[in-house]
Parts: C-alpha cells; structure tokens; sequence
C-alpha cells in the first residue's frame, strides 16, 4: 500500500505509521462501520492523534485511503498472476480472487465508496487502477486466441461483481457461476 506522493519521499517510520493507520481504519471500520473513532484508531495503531491527523486531516481522508489500498492490493495481485502464470489462468484465478473480494469486503467497499465524491481524484484512481489490471490480464489471454475479442476491461469486472454480490449469501454457488462464466469467456473449441 502506498502512502499519497506528496513531491518528498516519506521518511520510513512515517510510512510505517501511515501504513499502520490504514490497516487498522480498515478493521475499525469493519467492525464499527466509517463512524468508527478516530482516536481509537490513532491509539489501536499505536499512534498518537497528531500522528493521525498529520497523515489525514480529516476522517474523509482516512476513508479515501482505505478504499483504494483495499483496491492497490487486489490490482497488486494482477501483476503477479501475470508474471506466474499461463494468461488464461491468471484471468481465471484473478476473477475467483475478485468475487472473494467482493464477497469479503463489499458492505465495508460499498460504504466507503459510498462516501467518496465520485468525481474525486481518489474515485478516478481506482477505477482506473482496477480497470487497467483487468485489462493487463484479459489482453494476453485474448492474443493467445483464448477468450472472446468482444470482451473488454469493465466486463470482466462486472461478471465478477455480479458473482460477488449474488453470492455473499451463498459462497459455494461461487465456483459454478465462475465456471460458467469462464467457458462464456473462451473462444467457442478452445
């Protein structure tokens, strides 16, 4: 996860602390929802509140931040399936890891997103981060002459969010939805 560039690399025991913050926003704010107190962040990270409040001035902030380094680490995964596996299975296996996602973290996402102007730099970021992983995983896999030319970025991310949130309630439904996805995906005979 990244803290936000700010021109000055941050010192090291700053991004520690920036990262602690975030982590332990994102528990808050799971079990407790985004009202989750500040300053029982600041002290469950081990923080002081000035630390808090110097990283993010505002709860909005600390709310931005949580949402897209929960969105960093699921495009993080993009790039490594790619370098490890064949690009038919990186898809394959990054889409089952998007529906857990979803599964997992959608009322916390859905609620933090829900609380981020949609015409935010922090908005934008990470649709387009999301889409460009979707992307870096469909392409090859639609070169190797694998999946469907007609499929593109954003509908990879709606079959897996349409899996996701069907499922929240039934999770072993999961793999037989993906599965029907994926022969959807694939060149018919390949």
């Amino acid at each position: 996860m990244g803290a936000p560039s700010t021109g000055r690399p941050m010192r090291a025991d700053a991004r520690r602390n920036y990262e602690r913050i975030v982590e332990t926003a994102r528990e808050a704010f799971a079990e407790h929802g985004p009202d989750a107190p500040l300053d029982d962040i600041a002290r469950r990270a081990g923080v002081g509140a000035g630390t808090l409040y110097r990283h993010f001035p505002n709860r909005e902030a600390l709310i931005e931040a949580v949402y897209r380094s929960s969105i960093e680490t699921l495009c993080r995964r993009s790039g490594e399936l790619r370098e490890t596996m064949p690009p038919v299975d990186a898809l394959e296996q990054w889409m089952r890891e998007q529906v857990a996602w979803v599964m997992d973290k959608r009322s916390l996402a859905t609620t933090l997103k829900a609380l981020i102007d949609h015409d935010s730099e922090t908005f934008t970021l990470c649709r387009t981060m999301i889409t460009d992983a979707a992307a870096e995983l469909l392409k090859p896999a639609q070169e190797a002459g694998l999946i469907r030319a007609d499929i593109e970025p954003r509908d990879v991310l709606r079959f897996g969010h349409g899996i996701g949130v069907a499922c929240e309630k039934t999770p072993e439904v999961a793999d037989r939805l993906l599965a029907v996805t994926f022969d959807g995906l694939r060149v018919a005979g390949r």
